[in-house]
């Protein structure tokens, strides 16, 4: 489809990530003729920059996606449920950013650096992984073909922003209470957030993991295509505004040795590699910040095991870890010529 035809709709334009996936098409210079601004009711009327200008933001309904290519989805899984259908039944390739679709068996689950090739089989709607799992993935994807990984052991230390923008205005607000001595009153979080540390995302489930853990364990799987990789989460909300941060360690079939894996993940797409421990060179979260890359360091081997390795990887969950990442998919949906829909059946 040339670029003097294309539609294409942000569906919660005005939230955190909607504006940052505005904010990326127009960085990336994304091939479309018009963009639509979609969002509630009550965000409706309201304008969001885009291009130079402003677009004003039309309210979300059944019949908003006729004549729109692709709908680029973060407005929460309730509204994926109900709308990413139409939109597929309209000939629209839906993005979508919740979990609504990702362990729906119709549904690919895309990091464009590690399964493309799942576009292929699309029916109309294709999920957007979870930010933790997508910046993990990519780092493990070149490893685990140089060496097959059985298992990964990941922590995680993630960023209000994950949570939206009334977690970040919390953490902000408390910091300038307790700087004030005053008691912050917690309402986005069940505790404090200013300087804690809460190992608790998500809800808690019957085994006692989080849903976010447990999306990591599922959706690597997936995305992997190797049912193979074990993999066991903790999850950890950090005071931090952006960029999450996760201790990754794997195990391998074949041995990987830390500059061979260095090596590797230098010449990977997406990563940058920031290690040099000597000269204090590693990622943080407040580097990652407004970057694409996925940035891993602290690569070093894990003496426990005969072949393990160690590695610390960083990056902005709501760049990568959303906005980007689903703009990536709809570059390579164009590149690959995969727009439109087969069968748009499938989700009725």
């Amino acid at each position: 489809m040339s670029k003097e035809k294309l539609v294409v709709a942000v569906v919660g334009a005005t939230g955190a990530v909607g504006r940052e996936m505005l904010k990326t098409l127009e960085q990336r210079a994304f091939p479309a003729h018009k963009v639509i601004a979609l969002a509630s009711a009550r965000s409706a009327g309201t304008r969001v920059p885009f291009n130079g200008t402003e677009l004003t933001v039309q309210e979300l309904t059944e019949e908003s996606f006729e004549g729109v290519d692709i709908a680029i989805f973060s407005a929460g899984g309730s509204t994926s449920e109900k709308f990413a259908p139409f939109a597929a039944k309209a000939g629209c390739v839906v993005v979508d950013n919740s979990s609504a679709w990702r362990m729906d068996k119709r549904c690919p689950l895309v990091v464009p650096e590690v399964n493309p090739q799942d576009l292929e089989w699309h029916n109309g709607i294709i999920a957007n992984p979870n930010c933790s799992t997508i910046q993990m993935v990519v780092a493990l994807k070149p490893l685990h073909d140089a060496a097959k990984i059985k298992r990964v052991v990941v922590s995680t230390y993630q960023a209000v922003s994950g949570t939206g923008q009334k977690a970040i205005d919390e953490l902000e607000s408390q910091v300038r209470q307790l700087f004030n001595m005053q008691q912050p009153e917690p309402k986005v979080y069940p505790y404090q957030i200013a300087f804690n540390a809460l190992p608790h995302i998500d809800v808690f489930l019957d085994n006692d993991y989080t849903k976010e853990e447990m999306k990591m364990v599922h959706e690597t799987v997936k995305i992997m295509g190797d049912e193979s990789i074990k993999v066991t989460a903790t999850a950890v909300r950090i005071p931090v505004f952006y960029g999450h941060s996760e201790s990754v360690n794997i195990e391998t079939e074949k041995k990987l040795t830390p500059a061979q894996a260095r090596a590797i993940l230098t010449q990977a797409p997406g990563i940058t590699v920031l290690d040099n421990p000597k000269e204090k060179i590693y990622p943080m979260a407040i580097e990652a910040t407004g970057e694409d890359a996925t940035f891993v360091g602290r690569i070093r081997e894990d003496e426990t095991i005969e072949n393990g390795l160690n590695m610390w990887v960083v990056a902005d969950n709501i760049r990568k870890g959303a906005a980007l990442n689903a703009v990536q998919i709809a570059e390579m949906l164009i590149e690959r010529d995969l727009l439109g829909v087969k069968d748009t059946t499938v989700f009725q």
